[in-house]
C-alpha cells in the first residue's frame, strides 16, 4: 500500500469548497444491496447488485477513511447502504474506523439490528438511524415487499437498550400511502424514546417514477404537526439537514429533512463515498471521481488526498431539484448510499 512522504502529522486541513463551505461529514455506502425492496426506491425484483470483486474491501475503507479524519479534517462518519447491517464483519471495520477517532453512527432500516446492536455499540458505534415508514404491519409489507416489521421494532427496541444515543426513525411520508400515520410516528417515537425525523420524498428512485405532487412537503408536514401540537422551533444543529421543532410541555423532538422545498445546500458539509469507491461530493451529483481506481493502481496518499480536493473543488452551489434544467442521477439512492 503506497502512503504519503509528504504529510505531516500536523493538524488537519480543512476540506473547502469554493462556497467557504467546511466539509466535515463523510457518508460511506457499504454495500449497494438491500433485503428489502421499498416500492419508492427499486422494482420488486430489486437490482443488479456490485459484483464483489468491484466493492471497496475493509482495508480500503479504512485507508480511505484515515486520509478523510487526520488530512482533511472529517469529524463524522456515517455508514449507509443499501442495508449496511448486510456487511459481513461489520463490528471489526466499525471497531477501526473508531480508532481513527471520528464519531460514527450508522442508517439501517433495523432488520438484523436486534441480534448486532450489543456488538455495534461495543465496537464503536455511536447513533443509529432506523427507516420506518409505518406501523401498520400490513402496510409495511406492501411497502416493503417483505414482511418484517416485528424485526424492526426489535431492533429499534435492542439498539436503545445497547446504549446507542440518540436512536432516531427516519420516516419518507408519501401522499394515499403513509400521510395519514404522521401523528402516529411521532407518538410512537416520544413513548418509546426515540427520535422522529421525517424527510421529504427525493427524486433518487432507481424506476425514475417519482412524483412530486405526492411528495409531503415540509410546510405541509408542520401544519398536520402544528394542529396537534403547540410546536416550538429548535433549529438546526450545526449543519445538520433536518430542522427541529419540540412539541410544547414536552421533551419529544420532531425534525423534518426538506430537502426537496426548502434546501439547505448553503451550509452542506456532507461528502459521500459509494459502495465502489466513486466519490461525490453531491447526493445528486452526475458526476464522480473513482477512489478506487487510485488505489488499486497504487496511488500514495497525496494523490488520493489531492483527488479528494479536486472533487470538493467542483461542487455547486445547489442541487437544483426545482429548476427546469435538474438531470436525475443516474444511481439510485440504494446505490449511493443515504
Amino acid at each position: 500500500m503506497a502512503r504519503s512522504t509528504e504529510h505531516t502529522h500536523g493538524a488537519p486541513t480543512p476540506l473547502v469548497d469554493r462556497y467557504g463551505r467546511v466539509h466535515t461529514d463523510l457518508r460511506v455506502s457499504l454495500t449497494d444491496r438491500c433485503n428489502l425492496r421499498c416500492t419508492y426506491c427499486m422494482p420488486a425484483e430489486g437490482l443488479a447488485w456490485l459484483p464483489k470483486a468491484e466493492v471497496l474491501t475493509d482495508d480500503e475503507i479504512v485507508r480511505l477513511a484515515d486520509i478523510a479524519v487526520h488530512r482533511l479534517g472529517i469529524r463524522t462518519v456515517r455508514l449507509t447502504g443499501g442495508e449496511p447491517l448486510l456487511r459481513r464483519g461489520l463490528p471489526g471495520l466499525i471497531a477501526r474506523l473508531a480508532d481513527l477517532g471520528p464519531e460514527l453512527s450508522l442508517t439501517t432500516n433495523g432488520i438484523g439490528l436486534a441480534r448486532t446492536a450489543t456488538e455495534l455499540r461495543a465496537a464503536g458505534l455511536r447513533r443509529v438511524n432506523v427507516s420506518l415508514d409505518t406501523l401498520r404491519p400490513e402496510r409495511y409489507a406492501e411497502i416493503t415487499r417483505r414482511d418484517r416489521i416485528a424485526d424492526v421494532f426489535a431492533g429499534l427496541a435492542a439498539a436503545k437498550a445497547a446504549g446507542l444515543d440518540p436512536v432516531k426513525i427516519n420516516a419518507v411520508p408519501v401522499r394515499g400511502v403513509n400521510d395519514d400515520e404522521i401523528l402516529d410516528l411521532v407518538e410512537f417515537a416520544a413513548t418509546h424514546g426515540y427520535r422522529m425525523r421525517f424527510i421529504e420524498s427525493m427524486p433518487l428512485d432507481a424506476q425514475g417514477a417519482w412524483d412530486r405532487d405526492r411528495m409531503v412537503t415540509a410546510d405541509e408536514l408542520l401544519g398536520i404537526l402544528g394542529a396537534r401540537w403547540d410546536l416550538v422551533p429548535v433549529g438546526r444543529h450545526g449543519n445538520a439537514p433536518a430542522e427541529e421543532w419540540r412539541i410544547a410541555g414536552t421533551d419529544t423532538v420532531v425534525g423534518v429533512i426538506a430537502s426537496v422545498t426548502r434546501p439547505f445546500c448553503g451550509g452542506c458539509d456532507r461528502v459521500r463515498l459509494t459502495a465502489d469507491g466513486q466519490l461525490r461530493n453531491c447526493l445528486f451529483a452526475t458526476r464522480e471521481s473513482d477512489l478506487r481506481a487510485l488505489l488499486r493502481g497504487g496511488a500514495d496518499d497525496d494523490r488520493i488526498e489531492r483527488a479528494w480536493r479536486d472533487t470538493i473543488a467542483r461542487k455547486g452551489p445547489g442541487h437544483d431539484i426545482s429548476s427546469a434544467d435538474f438531470v436525475q442521477p443516474a444511481r439510485p439512492m440504494s446505490a449511493i448510499g443515504g
